[in-house]
């Protein structure tokens, strides 16, 4: 069984994440098999109240999660770890940490709040020979496999358009915070290769135009007034599929594939994608402050 453990706990991911890997408080379908929580470390947060954090540590323990002081204390009790804190700008710094004394890390989103640390954790993941892998839940949502899965029917994905809340929050800017998912789900739908784009702002929502190498355009809008779904449209060579997308098995998706790189050190995600998933967000953010200039991905 392999035994991970969490760096930083402000985040319900924390417990959702044990619940599933450790096989209690829910059900049987929602279990992911070959992987425990075995240690984790609370940490600070400069997003979630104090006292939210203290009921998310004290649920871990009881289901039998070994609390530790320090985030060192991590290292020799477990086989890898996954970077819980809501906080991208302190990724880096936790990456590190672990990844010099050999393990191999799962980071949440987002896997960072700029390219160039992103690169510098994709860096040192390749030089230490381990394997790193950043993610929303939201990219493999049954959903969006499933127009991978009905790539024979459907033809390419020519473009798409993907939604998804987007409230700010000053410690994650733009859409690292939440409108991560969408991008996310964009890139799950397009790949990589956003060479450039153009971002609109308001106050109640925003949307980027993506142009991939290949001339297709990926849409992402970010809502933060009325109501919130996730979901989007593929553009695909042979039909449209639209889909609203059913967020209850996202989590139980995102720790398959979680486990499986903790047990191959393979990650499922070449992690240059996620970096130049941060690099899109950044990208976007400028665009936005130059009322919706043309601005290119840079990583």
């Amino acid at each position: 069984m392999i035994r991970l453990g969490i760096c930083d706990c402000d985040t319900s991911h924390a417990v959702e994440f044990t619940k599933r890997l450790n096989h209690v408080d829910v059900t049987e379908e929602q279990w992911v098999d070959g992987a425990m929580v075995v240690a984790a470390y609370p940490g600070t947060s400069e997003i979630t109240e104090p006292e939210r954090v203290r009921d998310y540590v004290s649920k871990l323990a009881s289901y039998g999660v070994e609390i530790v002081d320090q985030p060192e204390q991590l290292i020799g009790k477990v086989d890898g770890v996954l970077i819980e804190s809501q906080e991208g700008a302190v990724h880096r710094r936790h990456a590190e940490l672990f990844l010099n004394a050999g393990l191999p890390c799962f980071i949440d989103k987002p896997f960072t709040c700029s390219a160039s640390d992103a690169a510098a954790i994709a860096a040192l993941a390749e030089r230490k020979g381990l394997a790193v892998f950043s993610s929303s839940s939201l990219r493999y949502a049954l959903e969006v496999q499933q127009v991978h899965a009905d790539a024979e029917v459907l033809g390419g994905v020519l473009g798409a358009d993907a939604y998804s809340p987007a409230p700010v929050h000053p410690r994650n800017p733009g859409l690292f915070h939440y409108g991560i998912h969408g991008v996310e789900t964009l890139y799950a739908l397009m790949g990589p290769g956003c060479e450039a784009v153009w971002c609109i702002f308001a106050p109640g929502a925003e949307t980027v135009v993506g142009m991939w190498r290949d001339e297709r355009l990926g849409v992402l809008r970010g809502t933060r007034d009325g109501a919130h779904a996730y979901g989007f449209t593929a553009f695909c060579e042979k039909a449209v599929r639209t889909a609203t997308i059913d967020t209850a098995y996202i989590y139980r998706e995102l720790l398959k594939r979680v486990v499986q790189m903790f047990a191959t050190g393979e990650p499922p995600l070449d992690v240059r994608e996620s970096v130049e998933l941060v690099a899109f967000i950044e990208a976007a953010m400028t665009s936005a402050q130059l009322e919706g200039k043309r601005v290119e991905v840079c990583f």
